[in-house]
Formats: C-alpha cells, sequence, structure tokens
C-alpha cells in the first residue's frame, strides 16, 4: 500500500464491510440508518469514555436525530459482570443495535453484549471450546458497527470476544458462528490523539498477532497472505507512528495493519496468546503491552520449529537474510526501540505464579495452535523464562 492510498478513502467487502479512510467517522449516523439502528447503545472502555470521539459520534448521530447512551463500565480485561450489566442496559434502554468505539477492550465487551443483550442465554454457553451455542429460539443479534480507536487489537472484523470468567480466574474465548459485524469503520483521525506509548503497546499486538498466525501449523494461504502483509505494514509504519504522532500516514498503515492481523489471527494464534491472556486476567496487565513481553521467550522456544516460515517473515521486515537470530533480534531492537518493558517481572507478575499460569494457558485454544506443541511444564519454563529473563 502507497502512503497517498493512506489517505483516501476506500470501501473492502472483505471479511465483513470494511470503510476506511480520514474523516469516515462523519458517516456514523448514515450508516446506522443502513442498518436500521435508530438507537444504539456505543460500548467503549472505562479509559476511553471521556475522550473526544465519544462525544463527537453523539453529537453526529444526534445531528440526524438518532439517539444514543454510553456504557463504558468495561475493564481493560472485561469481565463477565461487566457484560451483564451492559446487556441490562441495552434492554433497559430499548437499543436496537451496538457501536462498539476504543480498543480491544471496548470492541470485545461489546461483542460479548451482542450476543447476550438479546435473550436469556447465558454468556458461557459461547464459549469457544464448547459445542456452538444452540440459539434457534432466540432473536438474532443486534446489528454491530465497530470503530477502532487503536491500531492493534484487529477486533473489529471477527465475532470472537475474549471475556474474563471471574469465578475461574481465566480469560475465555466466546463467539457464535452468525454474529458477524455489520461494518468496521477504520478512521485514522480517531487514532491521532493516541498516546506514544499506547501506540506502542498496541501496534506491537498487530505484528504478534500476524507473526502468530502466519506460524499457526495449518495451510491457510489466505491468512498468510494478510498476515504477511499486516508484518510488511506494522515494519514499515510504527516506529513513525510512535515517534510523530501527527503523521496521518503513519497512523493509517498501522490501522490497515492491525485489521490484517486481525483477520489472519482466524487460523488461530499461540504461546504468546495463550500466556497473555491468563496474565491479564490475574494481573490486570494491557493485552498488547503483556504480548509485547512475552513474545521473546515464546520465539527462544518456537525456534526449533520455524523452518521455512524463517524465511518470508524476514522479508516482510526486511531483513538482510533468514536466520532465526536475525529475525529475532530484529524484534528485540523494535521493542527497545519502542521503551517496551524487559520482562513479566516489570509488569509486576512474580516467579510464583509461573505453575498456575501455565496450567491456566495450556488450556487456552491458542496454546493448542502453536506452532510447537507444549507441555504445562514446557510453558511454565516459558513464562519463568519471560519472567526472569525477558529478552
Amino acid at each position: 500500500m502507497m502512503a497517498a492510498e493512506l489517505l483516501t478513502p476506500h470501501d473492502w467487502s472483505f471479511p465483513v464491510p470494511i470503510a476506511y479512510g480520514p474523516g469516515r467517522i462523519e458517516e456514523i449516523a448514515e450508516r446506522c440508518s443502513a442498518l436500521g439502528i435508530e438507537n444504539p447503545l456505543i460500548m467503549s472502555d472505562r479509559g476511553s469514555s471521556q475522550l473526544p470521539f465519544i462525544a463527537r459520534t453523539q453529537s453526529l448521530l444526534k445531528a440526524q436525530g438518532c439517539a444514543s447512551t454510553v456504557f463504558s463500565d468495561i475493564s481493560p480485561n472485561p469481565r463477565d459482570y461487566e457484560i451483564k450489566a451492559a446487556g441490562s442496559v441495552f434492554r433497559d434502554g430499548g437499543h436496537d443495535g451496538i457501536i462498539a468505539m476504543g480498543g480491544g477492550s471496548g470492541m470485545d465487551g461489546a461483542k460479548a453484549t451482542c450476543l447476550t443483550a438479546g435473550s436469556d442465554i447465558d454468556l458461557w454457553a459461547f464459549n469457544y471450546d464448547l459445542p456452538v451455542a444452540d440459539i434457534s429460539s432466540a432473536p438474532t443479534f443486534p446489528p454491530l458497527i465497530c470503530v477502532p480507536t487503536t491500531a492493534g487489537t484487529g477486533a473489529e472484523t471477527e465475532s470472537t470476544a475474549m471475556i474474563t470468567d471471574t469465578e475461574r480466574g481465566m480469560k475465555l474465548c466466546v463467539w457464535h458462528p452468525t454474529l458477524k459485524p455489520s461494518l468496521a469503520l477504520l478512521d485514522p483521525e480517531l487514532t491521532l490523539a493516541l498516546p506514544a506509548q499506547l501506540t506502542a503497546w498496541t501496534g506491537v499486538d498487530a505484528l504478534v498477532h500476524a507473526i502468530e498466525a502466519y506460524c499457526v501449523p495449518d495451510y491457510h494461504p489466505l491468512c498468510d497472505g494478510i498476515a504477511l502483509e499486516g508484518m510488511k505494514l506494522a515494519n514499515r509504519w510504527l516506529r513513525t507512528a510512535v515517534n510523530e504522532p501527527a503523521n496521518l500516514e503513519a497512523r493509517g498503515g498501522m490501522q490497515v495493519a492491525a485489521c490484517l492481523g486481525g483477520i489472519a489471527f482466524l487460523k488461530g494464534l499461540g504461546l504468546v496468546h495463550a500466556i497473555s491472556h491468563m496474565v491479564g486476567a490475574d494481573f490486570d496487565t494491557h493485552h498488547g503491552l503483556t504480548n509485547a513481553v512475552a513474545l521473546p521467550a515464546v520465539l527462544r522456544f518456537n525456534a526449533p520449529a520455524l523452518g521455512v516460515r524463517l524465511g518470508p517473515m524476514s522479508s516482510a521486515l526486511g531483513l538482510e537474510n533468514d536466520q532465526f537470530d536475525t529475525f529475532y533480534n530484529a524484534l528485540c531492537q523494535l521493542l527497545d526501540d519502542l521503551d517496551i518493558p524487559r520482562s513479566l517481572s516489570d509488569l509486576g507478575v512474580p516467579g510464583t505464579a509461573a505453575g498456575e499460569l501455565a496450567h491456566k494457558a495450556h488450556q487456552d485454544a491458542a496454546a493448542g495452535s502453536n506452532i510447537r506443541a507444549a507441555s504445562v511444564d514446557e510453558i511454565e519454563q516459558v513464562i519463568r523464562d519471560a519472567i526472569e529473563t525477558g529478552r
């Protein structure tokens, strides 16, 4: 993608309708009308609730006679009781659609609310690891518009949501194959105010999505091609987005990279995410940051299995050869350049937590699609490595 193309509007139809381009939030009322939404519930996380894009969206809707309410009581690692509360607000307010705004937590909260707001089906009936929930007697899911305001999670085009089961102390994936966002609206102008630190953390999240998805040991050329393009864009634009926060091309490049990463990981993820999900559930750490810190230890563990995948990934990162050390060192240098903490201990994760985290991570679906099979003991050693050594 050429830089100039990042400053112009584009409409894409795969895998869901996507409207990309600076300023496209101005279309939000028109888009709601087209989907039959007259009274949307705007959902975001606590950290985003007072940011200008929320008020701007409500103003744009009001100007076209469209009512709205904001629900922002969503934690950085969304919890099951928050989803229940959001469902009550949706029903009590007579809402007929949801606009998800913010980073991954806001969008995950919104998607989980879509699963449950229209019926009395329990949230955990939609657990990804269980048979698909029977919704034949339930109303259809409300229409969902996803508006990412960070460039990392890629949650805007798929139905999965990571929610913390507060009884089990685990992050679990919920979904239903018939829940699809009706529209993903990618407006890079909404990310211009994102602080450098969050730009870095979310940007590495996008890169990790692409790397882990590409390494999943399944033949899926569609996701593989998308993952490599996501790596290429993140490598091209991430440092610039952090160092030049007003650079709209860089912001756009990272939004597209994040979107591609989210599409790619329909193929699966790996141990970085399996570990990060459980660290986030137990220690409430930022997901993108946790991914970034866990990445080097997981790469060292996965090194013997990377094989032929190193060549295309190295090429996507513009490296001079396809040796593991070159690939690994380039990623560690990127983390250094972005001032990413060096170990999980820097995030407050103690060595005593490694065993329990490993047992939980082993149950995560992402562990099952890691390129190298890992036992509970091996995962525990990777976690200890990430805590004690890092990079």
